[in-house]
């Protein structure tokens, strides 16, 4: 049976190659952010953000102008990364190198929180409670992720490629046998009901992209059940992956992707 990464892999795992990681993650749909931001507020609100990682979200989330973005991440090298790549937003971006579990955030002192394709790493229902503790009363919560392949319609390089996974570690994301953690949608709205939120929803964005062999290595390599292979495992598994795309496919893959997203809200009484 594969190795579990444990919850705590999540804190180190993405910090070797800040520049690599978001070169090679694709955006997030900007639809995703009208949905927050229309049902939520983004525009002159109060946030806080767990596990920004390189900002991928963060900074499409501070150009629609919050009053201020509290990004709480607990890899130095991505805290790293980020003060850079946000340096225009410096008056309204403020980082706190911390897991969330020891994150000092005043109670009631936001109005929305955010985690982008992180959440996960935690455990739920502790995390979720903190979360709504840091929330004002009628305060918002959206956490969403992409999921690279769609379950319910798997393209055929998804069906192809998943033996090359089968042997590698198993990543909290998306567990052996079990619905990938961000579409399990009853375990999710149990958890932030668990909390004390409602208003609870999710919304499922599916779109979909072409990536030559290269993209989709450089993709791939970012996965934490790669990323935790020693460095002659992960050149076999991406060779391997490569000459899939090339050989099979013609060097180009169309992939189906989902997005994710959950809110709820904190109760104003």
């Amino acid at each position: 049976m594969a190795m579990e990464l444990p919850l705590t892999a999540g804190r180190t795992a993405f910090g070797a190659d800040p520049e690599g990681y978001e070169a090679a993650r694709p955006p997030y749909p900007a639809a995703l952010f009208d949905l927050i931001e229309t049902g939520c507020g983004i525009r002159g609100a109060r946030l806080f953000e767990i596990g920004p990682g390189t900002g991928l979200a963060t900074r499409e989330l501070l150009s629609r102008r919050p009053a201020i973005v509290t990004a709480v991440e607990p890899d130095p090298r991505l805290a790293r990364h980020l003060s850079v790549t946000t340096d225009g937003y410096r008056d309204r971006l403020s980082v706190t190198l911390s897991s969330w579990e020891d994150a000092a955030l005043a109670d009631e002192g936001y109005d929305l929180g955010l985690a982008a394709t992180s959440f996960h790493w935690l455990e739920q229902r502790p995390a979720l409670k903190k979360v709504r503790h840091v929330l004002r009363p009628g305060g918002w919560w959206a956490m969403w992720w992409t999921v690279f392949g769609d379950p319910d319609n798997p393209d055929d390089f998804h069906r192809k490629a998943s033996p090359l996974f089968r042997d590698l570690p198993v990543s909290p994301s998306w567990r052996t046998g079990r619905r990938p953690f961000a579409l399990d949608r009853e375990s999710r709205l149990a958890d932030m009901r668990h909390a004390g939120f409602d208003g609870l929803s999710q919304d499922i964005l599916r779109w979909t992209v072409r990536m030559d062999s290269r993209a989709t290595c450089a993709l791939t390599a970012t996965f934490s059940q790669v990323v935790s292979l020693t460095p002659d495992a992960r050149t076999r598994f991406l060779s391997a992956l490569k000459d899939l795309v090339q050989e099979e496919f013609g060097g180009s893959v169309e992939r189906r992707f989902v997005t994710v997203l959950y809110r709820a809200q904190r109760p104003k009484d």
